[in-house]
Order: C-alpha cells, then sequence, then structure tokens
C-alpha cells in the first residue's frame, strides 16, 4: 500500500509538471507567432511585449528545474520514471531558448521598422521558413503532451527541409546586398531573423528528440535522420 501510495503521488507531482511545461509550450508558441508578426506590420508596442514576456519564461525554467530536482530528489525514480524527468528538463531548457530566440526576432523587428531602413520585403523573405518552423514547433509540442514516439520521428525528417530554406534565404540575401549596398542592414537584419527562426526549428527537433528518448528509450541525437527513423523503429 505504501508503494502503491508513493507511486500515485510521484505520478501527480510528474503529471503536474508535465502541465506547466505544456503551459510554457504554450507560451512561447505564442511568443514565437507575435514575434513574426512584429516582424510582418512593424507593431512596435507587441514588439515590446514579446521581449518582457521573455521573462516570465525565463521564471517557470527555474521554476520547473526545481521543482525537477526536488521530484528526483523526493521520489528518487528509477528506470523509465528517471528518463522521463530527465528529458522533462531538457525540454524546459529547449523551450526557454526558443523564448530567446522570438525575443530576438522581436528586438530586430523594433529595430528594422524603427530605422526605416531602404531594404527589401522582408517578411515576404522568410515567410515559409516561418510557417514551416510554427508548425514543427507545435506538433512537437502535441509529441511530448502524448508521449507520440512515431509523430516526435516524423518530426526530425522536417528539420532538414528547414535547415534547407535558411540556405536558400541565406543565398538570396547575400545576392541582394551584393547588387545592391542600400540593402546591406535591412538584410543582415532578416538574415538574423532567418537564422533565430532556424535555431527555433532546431529546439524543436530536440523536443521531439527527448519524446522518442522517454517511448523507446533510445538517444538519438547526433544522427541523421534516416539512421534516427531506423533506430527508434528497431
Amino acid at each position: 500500500m505504501i508503494g502503491e501510495h508513493s507511486s500515485k503521488q510521484y505520478d501527480n507531482e510528474l503529471e503536474a509538471i508535465r502541465s506547466k511545461v505544456l503551459l510554457m509550450g504554450g507560451i512561447v508558441e505564442t511568443q514565437f507567432t507575435d514575434a513574426m508578426n512584429c516582424f510582418r506590420v512593424g507593431d512596435i508596442e507587441q514588439s515590446d511585449r514579446v521581449i518582457s514576456e521573455d521573462d516570465a519564461v525565463n521564471q517557470l525554467e527555474v521554476s520547473l528545474d526545481d521543482a525537477c530536482s526536488h521530484l528526483i530528489v523526493r521520489r528518487q525514480p528509477a528506470a523509465n520514471d528517471l528518463r522521463t524527468v530527465m528529458a522533462t528538463i531538457k525540454v524546459i531548457t529547449d523551450l526557454e531558448r526558443i523564448g530567446d530566440e522570438a525575443a530576438k526576432i522581436a528586438r530586430m523587428s523594433k529595430s528594422l521598422h524603427t530605422r526605416g531602413v531602404v531594404g527589401i520585403n522582408h517578411f515576404e523573405t522568410v515567410r515559409s521558413i516561418s510557417g514551416l518552423t510554427s508548425d514543427m514547433l507545435h506538433d512537437a509540442l502535441d509529441a511530448f503532451a502524448r508521449l507520440d514516439g512515431k509523430q516526435a520521428m516524423a518530426l526530425i525528417a522536417q528539420d532538414e527541409i528547414i535547415d534547407h530554406e535558411f540556405r536558400a534565404i541565406m543565398r538570396n540575401l547575400i545576392t541582394f546586398m551584393m547588387e545592391d549596398p542600400r540593402t546591406i542592414s535591412s538584410a543582415l537584419d532578416t538574415l538574423w531573423v532567418a537564422k533565430a527562426i532556424e535555431r527555433i526549428g532546431d529546439h524543436a527537433k530536440n523536443i521531439a528528440e527527448y519524446v522518442i528518448y522517454v517511448v523507446e528509450g533510445k538517444d538519438i541525437r547526433h544522427t541523421k535522420p534516416a539512421a534516427a527513423a531506423l533506430t527508434a523503429g528497431n
């Protein structure tokens, strides 16, 4: 009876942590969406809100890391339970870094539109990679919520598409800068925004990898997508 009671307490505490992690995920997902809207329309007030929200995300990271540490000390989970807690801690870190990248996009948007520099159609340049990354982040959080290993595995291959999009954007922006030096300032800002979006895709992929780690018990980080799929399928 004592063992069952302790196990139920552990499950309840872990579920409470997971709920807060998903809340944190919802916040950074909104941050990213709002940051891209700032980049599209130049809403300075919204940019400031996105930047200020990063403090709330940072506080959530601290409190959730503390909750996970206390859970390990109190409950001393083993095997799959410990794997779940450790993966959750890593997800928290990636979510905080997504918040950082969203705040970076908001700051770039504010700077770009405040200066009113001559340039290209900034948002159209990153529209495609932004949409792909937004979908990937949403699906990664959904896979984490449901511990869906198959969905997580499908997401990892999508990161290759986002990387390809980023390289194409970089080539195009370099061409713009070479053809018209007046676009250099705005093109560089757009490039940093594209890089921030690409990094958000990387963090979403990390979350998917942690889901696979929990579900399959296999660490597929630093493996090629095809090899990762084969590993996860074994």
